[in-house]
C-alpha cells in the first residue's frame, strides 16, 4: 500500500488524507468526491462531501455535440455551466460561473494529458496526467489550489479532491468536472481510433 499511495493519491469519503498530500502540502481544508452514473441517459455526477451528502450535481445532456454540462449545488442553484468546442486537433472547454468569470482549458485530442495544462483567463495551472491518475492545481503565484486522485479501474467513475483554498472551491469543482469529461473524450478516442485500426488491419 506504501508504494501505491505514493503515486495513486485516490481514498474513500471517511478515510485519512493521503500521506504524501499532506507531507508536502499540510492537510486540506477540506475534501469533495465524486461518483458518475454513467449508464443513464443524462450523465450526471454527484459531489458528496466527507459524510457522503451531496454538495454539488453536474448534468450533461445527452446526445450533445458540444457535451452542455451544469453544474448546481445541493438547493439547485446554479454553479456553473460548461461546453466543449473543437479546434482542429484541440479539444477546448468554456467554463461559465454563476458570478460570470469565465475561463477556457484547452487540450489535445490526439495526445496523453500534458504534464502542464493552462487555464486560460484564470493563469492556474493544471499539473499531472492520466497515467498517473494524479492532478494538482496551482495558482499564478504557484500556490496548490487542489489535489484531485481518480480511482483505478471504476465503473462509477470516481475522483477525490482535496482542497486548499475553501474560497475557490466552486471553481475547483467545475474543473474537476471538465477533467472527467476532457478524460472520457480521451478514452472514447482512443477505443475508437484502436477499433478503427484493427479493423483496417483485417
Amino acid at each position: 500500500m506504501g508504494v501505491m499511495s505514493k503515486y495513486h493519491r485516490f481514498r474513500e469519503a471517511g478515510e485519512g488524507a493521503n500521506i504524501n498530500n499532506v507531507e508536502r502540502f499540510g492537510q486540506p481544508v477540506k475534501s469533495l468526491f465524486t461518483t458518475s452514473k454513467v449508464f443513464t441517459l443524462h450523465r450526471k455526477t454527484d459531489i458528496t462531501d466527507d459524510r457522503e451528502q451531496v454538495v454539488y450535481q453536474s448534468w450533461t445532456k445527452f446526445p450533445s455535440l458540444h457535451d452542455k454540462t451544469d453544474i448546481t449545488d445541493a438547493q439547485g442553484n446554479q454553479v456553473a455551466h460548461i461546453e466543449r468546442k473543437f479546434f482542429t486537433l484541440h479539444e477546448r472547454h468554456f467554463i461559465t460561473m454563476a458570478n460570470g468569470t469565465q475561463f477556457e482549458i484547452a487540450n489535445e485530442l490526439l495526445h496523453l494529458f500534458k504534464d502542464i495544462t493552462n487555464i486560460e483567463g484564470l493563469g492556474w495551472q493544471l499539473r499531472g496526467n492520466i497515467v498517473g491518475l494524479n492532478f494538482e492545481l496551482y495558482d499564478e503565484q504557484e500556490q496548490i489550489i487542489a489535489v484531485i486522485g481518480q480511482k483505478m479501474f471504476s465503473v462509477h467513475d470516481k475522483y477525490c479532491i482535496d482542497i486548499y483554498r475553501p474560497e475557490y472551491e466552486t471553481i475547483i469543482v467545475a474543473i474537476l468536472v471538465t477533467l472527467q469529461h476532457m478524460i472520457k473524450d480521451r478514452e472514447s478516442s482512443s477505443s475508437s481510433v484502436s477499433v478503427s485500426s484493427s479493423s483496417n488491419s483485417q
